[in-house]
Protein backbone atom coordinates (compact mmCIF):
# COMPACT_ATOMS: atom_id res chain seq x y z
CA UNK A 1 0.00 0.00 0.00
CA UNK A 2 1.33 3.66 -0.75
CA UNK A 3 2.08 6.15 1.72
CA UNK A 4 -0.03 8.56 2.43
CA UNK A 5 2.54 11.13 3.13
CA UNK A 6 3.81 13.20 0.46
CA UNK A 7 6.84 12.25 -0.58
CA UNK A 8 9.36 15.27 -1.55
CA UNK A 9 11.98 15.33 -4.14
CA UNK A 10 14.80 17.78 -4.44
CA UNK A 11 18.36 17.45 -6.74
CA UNK A 12 21.76 18.53 -6.17
CA UNK A 13 23.22 20.43 -8.91
CA UNK A 14 27.59 20.13 -9.21
CA UNK A 15 29.12 21.08 -12.45
CA UNK A 16 28.17 18.36 -15.20
CA UNK A 17 27.67 15.78 -12.82
CA UNK A 18 28.02 14.00 -9.64
CA UNK A 19 31.06 11.85 -11.37
CA UNK A 20 33.87 13.13 -11.73
CA UNK A 21 34.14 12.18 -15.34
CA UNK A 22 30.70 13.72 -16.41
CA UNK A 23 31.62 16.20 -18.10
CA UNK A 24 33.33 13.87 -21.35
CA UNK A 25 29.60 12.43 -21.56
CA UNK A 26 28.85 13.15 -25.06
CA UNK A 27 25.24 14.62 -23.87
CA UNK A 28 27.36 17.26 -21.63
CA UNK A 29 27.93 21.07 -22.10
CA UNK A 30 31.29 21.65 -20.61
CA UNK A 31 31.62 24.65 -22.41
CA UNK A 32 28.62 26.30 -20.76
CA UNK A 33 29.78 25.24 -17.27
CA UNK A 34 30.10 29.21 -16.37
CA UNK A 35 27.24 30.67 -18.34
CA UNK A 36 23.64 31.38 -16.74
CA UNK A 37 21.93 29.69 -19.86
CA UNK A 38 23.17 26.44 -18.37
CA UNK A 39 21.96 26.36 -14.56
CA UNK A 40 18.26 28.27 -16.18
CA UNK A 41 18.40 24.90 -18.22
CA UNK A 42 18.92 22.64 -15.27
CA UNK A 43 16.88 24.45 -12.95
CA UNK A 44 14.08 24.42 -15.39
CA UNK A 45 14.04 21.21 -15.89
CA UNK A 46 13.82 20.42 -12.37
CA UNK A 47 10.77 22.51 -11.94
CA UNK A 48 9.07 20.61 -14.98
CA UNK A 49 9.57 18.14 -13.36
CA UNK A 50 7.37 19.77 -9.98
CA UNK A 51 10.92 19.19 -7.67
CA UNK A 52 10.39 20.89 -4.24
CA UNK A 53 13.91 22.26 -4.88
CA UNK A 54 17.12 22.66 -6.45
CA UNK A 55 20.28 22.87 -4.23
CA UNK A 56 23.44 24.48 -5.67
CA UNK A 57 27.15 23.22 -4.90
CA UNK A 58 29.67 25.45 -3.68
CA UNK A 59 32.93 25.43 -1.56
CA UNK A 60 36.16 28.49 -0.92
CA UNK A 61 38.91 26.06 -2.28
CA UNK A 62 39.22 24.78 -6.30
CA UNK A 63 37.96 20.99 -6.57
CA UNK A 64 40.41 19.36 -7.78
CA UNK A 65 44.37 20.20 -9.26
CA UNK A 66 43.68 17.21 -11.69
CA UNK A 67 43.61 18.12 -15.26
CA UNK A 68 41.41 15.91 -16.27
CA UNK A 69 38.41 16.97 -13.68
CA UNK A 70 35.85 19.52 -13.84
CA UNK A 71 37.71 22.37 -12.17
CA UNK A 72 36.10 26.09 -10.69
CA UNK A 73 32.63 27.12 -10.10
CA UNK A 74 30.34 30.14 -10.44
CA UNK A 75 28.77 31.61 -6.72
CA UNK A 76 26.28 29.55 -6.22
CA UNK A 77 23.78 32.26 -4.37
CA UNK A 78 24.62 34.82 -7.17
CA UNK A 79 23.55 31.51 -9.55
CA UNK A 80 20.45 31.41 -7.67
CA UNK A 81 19.73 35.08 -7.70
CA UNK A 82 20.63 35.14 -11.82
CA UNK A 83 18.07 32.12 -12.44
CA UNK A 84 15.29 33.03 -10.30
CA UNK A 85 13.44 34.99 -12.94
CA UNK A 86 13.48 32.45 -15.39
CA UNK A 87 11.53 29.78 -12.59
CA UNK A 88 8.04 31.16 -11.03
CA UNK A 89 7.70 27.84 -8.26
CA UNK A 90 10.89 25.74 -7.87
CA UNK A 91 12.78 26.45 -4.41
CA UNK A 92 16.17 27.54 -5.09
CA UNK A 93 18.72 26.61 -2.29
CA UNK A 94 22.25 27.68 -2.93
CA UNK A 95 25.40 26.06 -0.95
CA UNK A 96 27.16 29.47 1.62
CA UNK A 97 30.16 28.78 3.50
CA UNK A 98 29.92 30.10 7.20
CA UNK A 99 33.35 28.90 7.50
CA UNK A 100 35.49 32.41 6.90
CA UNK A 101 32.86 34.54 6.20
CA UNK A 102 30.48 36.91 7.64
CA UNK A 103 26.96 36.36 8.66
CA UNK A 104 25.34 39.80 8.06
CA UNK A 105 26.98 39.35 4.37
CA UNK A 106 24.75 35.99 3.74
CA UNK A 107 21.88 37.38 5.67
CA UNK A 108 21.02 40.14 2.74
CA UNK A 109 22.42 37.75 0.32
CA UNK A 110 19.55 35.09 1.34
CA UNK A 111 16.93 37.70 2.00
CA UNK A 112 17.54 39.51 -1.66
CA UNK A 113 16.94 35.66 -3.13
CA UNK A 114 13.93 35.70 -1.23
CA UNK A 115 12.70 38.89 -2.67
CA UNK A 116 14.16 38.19 -6.38
CA UNK A 117 12.58 34.45 -6.31
CA UNK A 118 9.28 36.03 -4.51
CA UNK A 119 9.43 33.09 -1.53
CA UNK A 120 11.45 30.60 -3.30
CA UNK A 121 14.85 30.72 -1.26
CA UNK A 122 16.79 28.54 0.86
CA UNK A 123 20.49 28.41 2.31
CA UNK A 124 22.60 24.81 2.46
CA UNK A 125 24.89 25.24 5.44
CA UNK A 126 28.25 24.48 4.90
CA UNK A 127 31.74 24.55 7.20
CA UNK A 128 35.03 24.55 5.65
CA UNK A 129 38.01 22.42 7.52
CA UNK A 130 40.56 22.49 4.61
CA UNK A 131 43.99 24.13 5.16
CA UNK A 132 44.12 25.80 1.60
CA UNK A 133 40.83 27.35 1.96
CA UNK A 134 41.54 29.24 5.43
CA UNK A 135 45.00 30.57 3.12
CA UNK A 136 42.65 32.66 0.74
CA UNK A 137 41.58 34.53 3.44
CA UNK A 138 44.72 34.43 5.68
CA UNK A 139 42.98 36.03 9.19
CA UNK A 140 42.60 32.82 11.34
CA UNK A 141 44.00 29.27 11.43
CA UNK A 142 41.84 26.17 10.37
CA UNK A 143 39.13 25.34 13.18
CA UNK A 144 38.86 22.08 14.56
CA UNK A 145 35.85 20.56 13.07
CA UNK A 146 33.67 20.85 16.55
CA UNK A 147 34.91 24.25 16.71
CA UNK A 148 33.49 24.91 12.99
CA UNK A 149 30.11 23.38 13.86
CA UNK A 150 29.26 25.18 16.90
CA UNK A 151 30.49 28.38 15.37
CA UNK A 152 27.70 27.29 12.10
CA UNK A 153 25.21 27.14 15.17
CA UNK A 154 25.73 30.88 16.26
CA UNK A 155 26.45 31.74 12.25
CA UNK A 156 22.83 30.57 11.36
CA UNK A 157 21.42 32.30 14.98
CA UNK A 158 22.89 35.47 14.18
CA UNK A 159 21.42 35.09 10.26
CA UNK A 160 18.09 33.95 11.70
CA UNK A 161 18.17 37.07 14.29
CA UNK A 162 18.69 39.35 10.78
CA UNK A 163 16.52 38.24 9.27
CA UNK A 164 13.49 39.48 11.99
CA UNK A 165 15.73 42.53 12.79
CA UNK A 166 12.67 44.11 10.13
CA UNK A 167 9.50 43.68 11.46
CA UNK A 168 6.73 42.92 8.77
CA UNK A 169 4.71 46.02 8.48
CA UNK A 170 8.14 48.58 9.53
CA UNK A 171 8.08 49.76 5.52
CA UNK A 172 5.82 52.65 5.55
CA UNK A 173 6.09 54.19 2.37
CA UNK A 174 3.65 57.57 3.22
CA UNK A 175 4.73 59.86 0.64
CA UNK A 176 2.31 62.34 2.31
CA UNK A 177 4.38 62.20 6.06
CA UNK A 178 7.57 61.57 4.64
CA UNK A 179 8.04 58.41 6.58
CA UNK A 180 9.36 55.53 4.44
CA UNK A 181 9.96 53.43 7.55
CA UNK A 182 8.98 53.03 11.10
CA UNK A 183 12.04 52.93 13.30
CA UNK A 184 10.13 51.73 16.38
CA UNK A 185 9.85 48.44 13.59
CA UNK A 186 13.47 48.01 13.34
CA UNK A 187 15.66 46.13 15.90
CA UNK A 188 19.32 45.66 16.94
CA UNK A 189 19.94 42.05 17.36
CA UNK A 190 22.66 42.64 20.12
CA UNK A 191 24.20 39.05 19.49
CA UNK A 192 27.44 38.50 21.85
CA UNK A 193 28.93 35.13 21.70
CA UNK A 194 31.89 33.54 21.29
CA UNK A 195 32.07 33.58 17.62
CA UNK A 196 30.62 37.07 16.56
CA UNK A 197 29.44 39.89 17.84
CA UNK A 198 26.97 41.54 15.79
CA UNK A 199 24.59 44.43 16.15
CA UNK A 200 22.15 44.42 13.73
CA UNK A 201 19.78 45.50 12.22
CA UNK A 202 19.83 44.03 8.57
CA UNK A 203 19.92 46.32 5.92
CA UNK A 204 17.62 44.52 4.17
CA UNK A 205 13.62 44.36 5.07
CA UNK A 206 12.56 40.66 6.34
CA UNK A 207 12.33 38.05 3.13
CA UNK A 208 9.08 37.68 1.70
CA UNK A 209 8.84 33.89 3.76
CA UNK A 210 10.13 35.71 6.49
CA UNK A 211 12.84 32.94 7.33
CA UNK A 212 13.71 31.07 4.10
CA UNK A 213 14.70 27.75 4.40
CA UNK A 214 17.55 26.45 6.46
CA UNK A 215 18.81 23.21 5.43
CA UNK A 216 22.64 21.30 6.14
CA UNK A 217 23.68 17.89 5.44
CA UNK A 218 23.49 15.69 8.98
CA UNK A 219 27.48 14.92 9.31
CA UNK A 220 28.68 13.22 12.31
CA UNK A 221 28.58 16.22 15.29
CA UNK A 222 26.96 18.42 13.24
CA UNK A 223 24.59 20.20 15.28
CA UNK A 224 20.98 19.86 13.58
CA UNK A 225 18.59 22.12 15.83
CA UNK A 226 19.05 24.99 13.62
CA UNK A 227 18.10 23.34 10.47
CA UNK A 228 14.51 23.14 8.98
CA UNK A 229 15.48 20.06 7.29
CA UNK A 230 18.90 18.31 6.90
CA UNK A 231 20.15 15.59 4.30
CA UNK A 232 21.01 12.43 5.60
CA UNK A 233 23.24 9.42 3.92
CA UNK A 234 21.41 6.31 4.60
CA UNK A 235 22.96 2.82 2.86
CA UNK A 236 19.55 1.03 3.13
CA UNK A 237 15.95 1.39 4.55
CA UNK A 238 17.23 0.47 8.02
CA UNK A 239 20.27 3.03 8.26
CA UNK A 240 17.67 5.66 7.38
CA UNK A 241 15.78 4.55 10.42
CA UNK A 242 18.57 5.16 12.47
CA UNK A 243 19.48 8.12 11.06
CA UNK A 244 16.02 9.64 10.67
CA UNK A 245 15.79 8.61 14.75
CA UNK A 246 19.26 10.43 15.68
CA UNK A 247 18.28 13.53 13.80
CA UNK A 248 14.99 13.67 16.28
CA UNK A 249 11.71 15.68 15.37
CA UNK A 250 13.27 18.04 12.72
CA UNK A 251 10.33 19.24 10.09
CA UNK A 252 11.96 17.35 6.53
CA UNK A 253 14.46 14.60 6.77
CA UNK A 254 15.93 14.24 3.17
CA UNK A 255 18.10 11.05 2.01
CA UNK A 256 21.11 11.33 -0.34
CA UNK A 257 21.25 9.11 -3.30
CA UNK A 258 23.95 9.69 -6.36
CA UNK A 259 21.99 8.26 -9.07
CA UNK A 260 22.67 6.91 -12.47
CA UNK A 261 19.73 5.78 -14.45
CA UNK A 262 19.19 4.15 -17.75
CA UNK A 263 16.12 2.35 -19.39
CA UNK A 264 17.78 -0.97 -17.93
CA UNK A 265 20.36 -2.12 -14.95
CA UNK A 266 22.54 -3.30 -17.51
CA UNK A 267 23.00 -0.06 -19.20
CA UNK A 268 23.03 2.16 -15.99
CA UNK A 269 25.37 -0.07 -14.91
CA UNK A 270 27.45 -0.11 -17.92
CA UNK A 271 26.84 3.89 -17.89
CA UNK A 272 29.16 4.06 -14.86
CA UNK A 273 31.25 1.46 -15.55
CA UNK A 274 32.38 3.44 -18.72
CA UNK A 275 32.36 6.69 -16.42
CA UNK A 276 34.88 4.99 -14.12
CA UNK A 277 37.32 3.86 -16.52
CA UNK A 278 37.70 7.49 -18.08
CA UNK A 279 38.56 8.65 -14.48
CA UNK A 280 40.84 5.83 -13.77
CA UNK A 281 38.84 5.26 -10.45
CA UNK A 282 35.72 3.79 -9.54
CA UNK A 283 32.79 6.39 -7.96
CA UNK A 284 32.41 6.22 -4.61
CA UNK A 285 30.88 8.86 -2.37
CA UNK A 286 29.63 9.67 1.10
CA UNK A 287 25.77 9.05 -0.12
CA UNK A 288 24.60 5.22 -1.31
CA UNK A 289 25.05 4.81 -5.30
CA UNK A 290 22.34 3.96 -6.96
CA UNK A 291 22.35 2.49 -10.56
CA UNK A 292 19.42 0.79 -12.80
CA UNK A 293 15.96 2.30 -14.11
CA UNK A 294 13.66 4.82 -12.89
CA UNK A 295 11.11 2.24 -11.60
CA UNK A 296 13.54 0.68 -9.66
CA UNK A 297 14.77 3.75 -7.76
CA UNK A 298 10.92 4.42 -7.11
CA UNK A 299 10.67 1.15 -5.30
CA UNK A 300 13.82 2.02 -3.49
CA UNK A 301 12.68 5.77 -2.35
CA UNK A 302 9.05 4.40 -1.20
CA UNK A 303 10.86 1.57 1.22
CA UNK A 304 13.20 3.89 2.37
CA UNK A 305 9.94 6.61 2.55
CA UNK A 306 8.46 4.47 5.30
CA UNK A 307 11.75 4.50 7.70
CA UNK A 308 10.67 8.37 8.32
CA UNK A 309 12.31 10.33 5.88
CA UNK A 310 10.29 12.81 4.24
CA UNK A 311 12.01 13.63 0.78
CA UNK A 312 14.90 12.69 -1.22
CA UNK A 313 17.80 15.00 -2.65
CA UNK A 314 18.97 13.04 -5.52
CA UNK A 315 22.35 14.06 -7.25
CA UNK A 316 22.82 13.49 -10.75
CA UNK A 317 25.60 11.38 -11.50
CA UNK A 318 25.57 13.09 -15.33
CA UNK A 319 23.62 16.50 -16.10
CA UNK A 320 21.66 16.75 -17.79
CA UNK A 321 20.93 13.02 -19.09
CA UNK A 322 20.01 11.86 -15.04
CA UNK A 323 18.41 15.13 -14.29
CA UNK A 324 16.13 14.34 -17.80
CA UNK A 325 15.52 10.52 -16.50
CA UNK A 326 14.74 12.04 -12.72
CA UNK A 327 12.26 14.17 -14.24
CA UNK A 328 10.67 12.60 -17.36
CA UNK A 329 11.31 8.74 -15.85
CA UNK A 330 10.90 8.75 -11.79
CA UNK A 331 8.59 10.98 -10.91
CA UNK A 332 6.23 9.72 -13.53
CA UNK A 333 6.87 6.53 -11.53
CA UNK A 334 5.81 8.04 -8.21
CA UNK A 335 3.07 10.35 -9.63
CA UNK A 336 1.38 6.65 -11.07
CA UNK A 337 2.18 5.70 -7.18
CA UNK A 338 -0.29 8.09 -5.88
CA UNK A 339 3.25 9.88 -3.66
CA UNK A 340 4.32 12.75 -5.73
CA UNK A 341 2.45 16.11 -6.89
CA UNK A 342 1.18 16.45 -10.50
CA UNK A 343 1.05 20.40 -10.02
CA UNK A 344 2.96 22.81 -7.54
CA UNK A 345 0.46 23.85 -5.22
CA UNK A 346 2.09 26.57 -3.08
CA UNK A 347 3.81 29.36 -4.01
CA UNK A 348 6.76 29.51 -1.43
CA UNK A 349 9.66 26.93 -1.17
CA UNK A 350 7.79 27.11 2.40
CA UNK A 351 4.37 26.08 1.17
CA UNK A 352 5.91 23.60 -0.98
CA UNK A 353 7.18 21.79 2.20
CA UNK A 354 4.14 22.43 4.10
CA UNK A 355 6.26 24.91 6.89
CA UNK A 356 4.22 27.86 7.89
CA UNK A 357 5.36 31.50 7.76
CA UNK A 358 7.40 32.28 11.08
CA UNK A 359 6.71 34.95 13.54
CA UNK A 360 8.67 37.61 14.05
CA UNK A 361 10.85 36.99 17.20
CA UNK A 362 11.04 41.00 17.62
CA UNK A 363 7.30 42.03 17.27
CA UNK A 364 5.05 43.27 20.20
CA UNK A 365 4.56 39.85 22.42
CA UNK A 366 6.59 37.66 20.74
CA UNK A 367 9.42 35.77 23.14
CA UNK A 368 13.04 35.95 22.23
CA UNK A 369 14.15 32.75 21.76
Amino acid sequence: MAPTRPLHLAVALDGAGWHPAAWREPSARPAELFTARYWADLVRTAEAGRLDFVTIEDALGVQTDRADRVAGRLDAVLIAARIAPATSRIGLVPTATVTHTEPFHIAKALATLDYVSTGRAGWRVQVSGLAEEAAHFGRRAVPSIPDAFDEAADYVEVVRRLWDSWEDDAEIRDAATGRFIDREKLHYIEFDGRWFSVKGPSITPRPPQGQPLVTALAETGMPCAFADLVYLTPGNADHARQLTDRVGSLPHRFADLVVFLAETEDAARATKDRLDRLDGAQYTSDAAVFTGTPAQLARLLLEWHEAGLTGFRLRPGRLPADLDAITGGLVPELQARGVFRREYEAVTLRGLLGLPRPANRYAEGAVVA
